[in-house]
């Protein structure tokens, strides 16, 4: 439905998105990456908003750029919000609805408020809305045409985990039906539970792309670091050196010991039971790795 095809956006001497190319169809992907990593720039060009200055980007086999054609087939909720406070949320999604010159508005407009779980406050001004509420109406106004693409960006800010567990089965659901949901997010646990697939990004390349399982199993392989403080370092690190997770151990008298660890589970179940049977007290164990900067870096430099 979606396809990118070399694609490339600069402003200047800025390069925010370089040679990316990807073919997106049917169900739920996640655009996975870092603040600044280039997701909103991708996701705009998809919707018509900036020309690539290299590449092309087609949407259902039609050129995104200066094309409103493609909006019959697309909604989009951009990251920056751009509601007006002073409508309501139903005449709100009804301004949707008319601009798509939809044979019932009104009948659209509250099916979409419906699907979102705001029904109930359609009548109150936007500007009395939490940020949740105005995420959800939002998303409700791009959804009001039925469009078999949905871009998304960042679309869980705000919302409290019942909000945030209610989108998530209604993107799923929307998937399962056959539309072409992409959604962008910096936190990979969003994405493992809506998103069989992923596309991850970093300083604006694609750097992995493919079934969600696969790449997290290389993620769980990948080398993890431990900041880890005790009662007594020195005979904690002999002791931890026997384990077999364990690949390398640090020690430093002002900082304590930095633990390499092949495999983060048998790690953090095995350390307790170690500093018990040494009768060492342990006083602080911190991932120092789990950024996802340092998993993109991990998965660039594989």
């Amino acid at each position: 439905m979606v396809e990118l095809s070399g694609v490339s956006r600069w402003y200047g001497n800025v390069v925010a998105v370089n040679d990316v190319s990807m073919a997106l169809g049917p169900g739920v992907t996640g655009l996975l990456g870092p603040n600044g990593a280039g997701k909103t720039t991708v996701l705009h060009m998809m919707a018509g908003l900036l020309a690539p200055s290299r590449g092309m980007v087609t949407v259902t086999g039609q050129p995104a750029w200066r094309n409103p054609r493609i909006y019959a087939d697309l909604g989009l909720v951009s990251e920056r919000e751009a509601a007006h406070g002073f409508l309501s949320g139903e005449e709100y999604v009804l301004s949707a609805a008319r601009l798509h010159r939809l044979p019932d508005p009104k009948a659209a407009a509250r099916r979409a408020l419906s699907l979102v779980e705001m029904t109930s406050a359609a009548d109150r001004r936007i500007e009395t809305y939490s940020k949740g509420m105005r995420q959800r109406v939002r998303v409700a106004a791009a959804l009001v045409h039925e469009p078999q693409i949905l871009l998304l960006d960042e679309p869980f800010n705000g919302m409290d985990p019942r909000q945030r567990l209610h989108m998530m089965d209604l993107l799923h659901h929307m998937g399962a039906a056959g539309r072409m949901v992409l959604f962008s997010s910096h936190i990979l646990e969003e994405v493992s539970q809506v998103s069989g697939t992923v596309q991850v990004m970093v300083a604006g390349r694609l750097a992995a792309s493919g079934e969600f399982r696969t790449i997290r199993r290389l993620m769980t392989n990948r080398p993890h670091v431990f900041a880890v403080r005790s009662s007594d370092d020195r005979a904690l690190a002999v002791a931890l050196m026997h384990e077999a997770s364990v690949t390398g151990i640090d020690l430093d008298q002002s900082a304590g010991l930095t633990v390499r660890a092949g495999d983060y589970g048998t790690f953090a179940r095995r350390l307790p039971k170690v500093a018990a049977e040494t009768g060492i007290r342990v006083r602080q164990l911190q991932p120092t790795d789990e950024s996802l900067e340092s998993v993109f870096s991990y998965l660039v430099a594989s």
